[in-house]
């Protein structure tokens, strides 16, 4: 089988020691769902907190360093904290306003497969919470990794890790199809970086190991990677 090194430049941070310890803060951590919000209704939830996290929001504290004007830049499309103008989706909201910060380097790491997705906000915010919002549906084409190829991947920088699905009919459910499962860091000496809800907290775990069991269920595909640019 092959390997891939790759060497991933992040911009502003000084040497490997500093970067492979993104996040490392908060691990222990408990997993709570959806722990953040905008303080007041539809989700009361706090702007920040640092004792509990689900995969998204442990992602986007930690790339913040902590800060919370960071945070709702990440959080938030221009920066403007509102709940309909949060980045719900990592798909089509979160990577695109995030391209200051990182940058999609799947193909980098040899061939791909393809899963298209379409987003349907305006669907999803009136099933999930009642909320009628014009948005047309967006149809994009994700490029990922199998799983069968990413064992063999290799960095020498963290990088951020998107696990991605096939369609399992959760849009009969909340209104949207989804393909971004779960995300969380994939560090140099191979270990995965995440808040893992079956572990109840922030973990460090083998990332081999993890994708194994991943492989277990055919309706996961594989995983993207994001350059971490600064």
């Amino acid at each position: 089988m092959w390997r891939i090194l790759l060497c991933v430049l992040l911009v502003g941070c000084a040497g490997n020691n500093h970067n492979e310890y993104i996040g490392e803060k908060y691990i222990g951590a408990k997993y709570v769902a959806n722990p953040l919000g905008e303080g007041t209704p539809p989700d009361p939830d706090p702007n920040i907190r640092f004792d509990a996290f689900d995969c998204t929001t442990f992602v986007e504290t930690a790339l913040a360093g902590g800060d919370i004007d960071k945070l709702t830049k990440i959080r938030y499309r221009d920066g403007n904290v509102d709940f309909v103008n949060r980045n719900h989706f990592i798909e089509t909201d979160w990577m695109t306003n995030n391209s200051d910060i990182v940058k999609n380097i799947t193909r980098k790491f040899g061939p791909t497969s393809g899963r298209r997705v379409t987003i349907d906000k305006q669907k999803w915010f009136k099933t999930m919470y009642g909320i009628n919002v014009a948005a047309t549906p967006q149809t994009i084409d994700l490029e990922y990794i199998p799983y069968s190829r990413a064992l063999d991947i290799v960095v020498d920088r963290p990088v951020v890790v998107l696990f991605v699905r096939g369609d399992n009919g959760i849009k009969n459910k909340i209104g949207t199809d989804l393909a971004i499962r779960h995300m969380g860091f994939l560090l140099p000496d191979g270990r995965l970086r995440h808040a893992s809800k079956r572990r109840g907290r922030v973990v460090d775990m083998n990332f081999v190991e993890y994708a194994k069991q991943m492989m277990k269920n055919t309706n996961n595909l594989g995983i993207m990677i994001l350059e971490i640019k600064k």
